[in-house]
């Protein structure tokens, strides 16, 4: 058992996010060219002119410039990317991406330098969000040609076109390796990752976040690629954009640094040595949700490493900021948070503080999530914090036994853990957990004592139920909330009955007869013959005390001749197999002629027909012939079942009846010897 493994993520952002990312320096505008042929014929006068503008001509780079643009702005809608494809666009826009030759006489004078190959770094970035269009971009020899881009900063000059022609290209690597794993590693054989590292400290923070978001993608599940990134010293680099100001920064840079440590164990004592830990910490007080989210992932991982780096952790902060998240309305921030705490609440020294600093209360609300994810992580979490002793009074008086027993868990893996979470709770009621329980079901607010009582109905041993149930009130906590006017309180406390009465029964509420010492060889008529002279010897007996001769017909009222023949032969035999049909007039027999083993074997019949519709006569017939079995099964039955009796008519009047009968029942059942053994 244990809490989820995050996978990491290339890109957090899904494809059409990656989209806008990629366009958001990209002035906003309608295509007017409609779909259909009129847009392959447009598709297809963009490709001409783009195989005959390859030179420095100013006519021909302003054509091209334009032809690049054209396709990109089309190429931002999906459906039409395909078009582009098909209409052959691929080669000339990789074409582009290199500049022309120069021209013999060269005065310099180079007309949209670096912009057409921006252009078409662009367009084919876009063309690359389908997974589809992926590996034919790269078969058309795209990857060596945006890693020479990524160089152009290496000229000396420092311009607005060459680093919007370095953005381009590392969005480009971003969109074609998305989810592609031998692409991966072209662009790791095609040297890309050298380039992209170096550039984490360029100067334009635009080209960090595009070089960083590629370095994100590469190094997702890619061990060659991880650690490539690592040798070239990237880690220094990431680090201290984690300290940036600018949150589209220090949400990259988290997110390669939580990609580099995932499943690495040797990446992540680095990254703790180069000095992460405190930086990302800080960024779970971000104003950026989506760096929240990764630091929060980050930690979560550093967390696995060992003892102490959890320790580290929590000492150096951690812990208010996620239990903050824990009440985010963001779905995948309540997600990470939960799992990092779930790793920290493993460490025995972690547990009181992060109770204690609040974190119970919403970890239990989070288990009422619809998200399989989110319940596991937070179960997880809980199952760490209740092996700490001074947590367990606080999950009692927060609900939080409820909680766990109530929750509808989606997936088995969550089962499980809250399975163990009861086992561990359970296993803290002695000493002076259940000292301090006993103390606040003295003490403390009624409703903090009904929670205690309920609890420990569910928790204690059979050995300590007198001294709870008895001794200290618990009992009539328990049935003071069968009073309640709340039905959610009734609940609660006939499922605590059911449960106390179902621990502290040791003995079958039957006590079978002693059996007779009478062979039962001799079949039938040995039996007959034994009814005839045992009444013949019993009759004859009264006859000599009244001084009267003994009648020749001997006449027995208010029984029938088989209900007289079955009690016989459970008197000669000390057994019987009743039938249901005639259960009921055989307890009255068996009451009126003192038969305690029969009387207790029909009450075992009779019991076993309870139902929603008849336990309320169950247990007048009960009380009408003293039946102690049948009334406990019938009171029993009515706390089991209390849910779907208690909108039936006249139930309100028969919990009146009988409360004081149950009372009477736990009472005998709580200080009877076999309870205490």
């Amino acid at each position: 058992m244990g809490s989820k493994e995050w996978q990491g993520k290339e890109n957090s952002s899904d494809r059409k996010g990656q989209k806008r990312k990629l366009d958001q320096q990209q002035e906003e505008r309608e295509s007017a060219i409609v779909t259909g042929e009129a847009l392959r014929r447009e598709v297809s006068a963009q490709v001409e002119i783009l195989s005959n503008t390859y030179s420095w001509t100013e006519a021909d780079r302003a054509a091209a410039k334009r032809a690049t643009h054209l396709l990109a702005e089309l190429a931002k809608n999906e459906d039409v990317a395909s078009i582009i494809v098909e209409g052959g666009a691929v080669p000339l826009l990789v074409k582009h991406l290199q500049a022309p030759p120069s021209p013999v006489e060269d005065d310099g004078l180079k007309p949209y330098e670096h912009e057409v190959e921006k252009a078409s770094a662009f367009a084919l970035g876009l063309l690359a969000v389908k997974p589809e269009h992926q590996q034919c971009i790269v078969d058309a020899g795209v990857l060596p040609l945006l890693v020479d881009l990524l160089k152009r900063h290496k000229c000396g000059l420092n311009s607005r076109a060459i680093n919007g022609v370095i953005r381009r290209a590392a969005d480009a690597i971003t969109n074609l390796a998305h989810e592609n794993s031998s692409i991966k590693t072209s662009v790791r054989t095609e040297g890309g990752i050298p380039p992209l590292v170096e550039l984490l400290e360029f100067s334009d923070a635009k080209v960090q976040r595009a070089v960083a978001g590629a370095l994100r993608t590469l190094a997702f599940k890619n061990d060659e690629n991880k650690k490539q990134i690592v040798e070239c010293n990237a880690l220094p680099s990431l680090i201290l954009m984690l300290r940036s100001e600018d949150s589209a920064i220090h949400y990259e840079a988290v997110g390669v640094l939580g990609n580099l440590v995932h499943s690495s164990p040797n990446i992540k004592k680095d990254l703790l040595h180069a000095g992460a830990l405190q930086p990302v910490i800080r960024l779970l007080s971000s104003c950026c949700s989506e760096s929240q989210r990764e630091a929060a992932l980050l930690l979560g991982q550093f967390a696995a490493t060992d003892s102490d780096c959890k320790i580290h952790i929590v000492q150096r902060g951690a812990v208010p900021p996620l239990i903050e998240m824990l009440q985010s309305p963001d779905l995948q921030l309540r997600e990470m948070s939960a799992f990092a705490l779930g790793r920290l609440a493993q460490e025995s020294n972690n547990q009181a503080g992060i109770s204690h600093s609040g974190g119970l209360v919403p970890l239990l609300k989070l288990l009422d999530a619809k998200n399989g994810s989110l319940q596991h992580n937070a179960a997880f979490a809980l199952y760490g914090l209740a092996d700490n002793e001074d947590n367990v009074a606080d999950f009692v008086k927060v609900g939080g036994l409820q909680k766990l027993q109530e929750g509808e868990f989606i997936v088995q893996a969550t089962k499980d853990c809250v399975a163990k979470t009861l086992k561990r709770l359970e296993e803290k009621i002695h000493g002076r957990v259940l000292t301090h329980l006993l103390y606040l079901m003295r003490v403390g607010e009624k409703s903090v004592q009904r929670q205690v009582a309920l609890a420990l109905a569910h928790l204690c041993s059979p050995e300590d139920q007198r001294s709870i149930f008895i001794d200290n009130n618990g009992l009539e906590l328990l049935l003071g909330l069968l009073k309640s006017t709340n039905t959610k309180q009734q609940h609660d406390g006939a499922v605590a009955l059911c449960k106390l009465a179902s621990k502290a029964m040791t003995l079958s509420p039957i006590d079978a007869a002693p059996p007779s010492p009478i062979s039962q060889a001799n079949g039938s008529l040995l039996i007959e013959s034994a009814f005839l002279l045992h009444l013949m010897h019993s009759v004859q007996c009264l006859m000599v005390v009244i001084g009267r001769r003994m009648p020749e017909i001997i006449q027995i009222p208010n029984i029938r001749l088989e209900i007289f023949e079955l009690m016989m032969r459970f008197i000669y035999t000390g057994s019987l197999d009743i039938k249901p049909d005639i259960a009921k007039d055989l307890l009255r027999a068996a009451d009126q002629y003192l038969l305690e083993g029969l009387k207790r074997l029909c009450e075992y019949t009779i019991a076993q027909d309870i139902s929603l519709e008849n336990v309320s006569s169950m247990y007048e017939l009960s009380e009408a012939f003293h039946a102690v079995s049948l009334r406990q099964a019938s009171i029993l039955f009515i706390l089991e079942q209390y849910d779907k009796l208690i909108d039936r008519p006249g139930h309100s009047s028969l919990m009146q009846h009988i409360l004081p009968e149950i009372r009477n029942y736990f009472l005998r059942l709580l200080t009877k010897p076999s309870a205490l053994n």
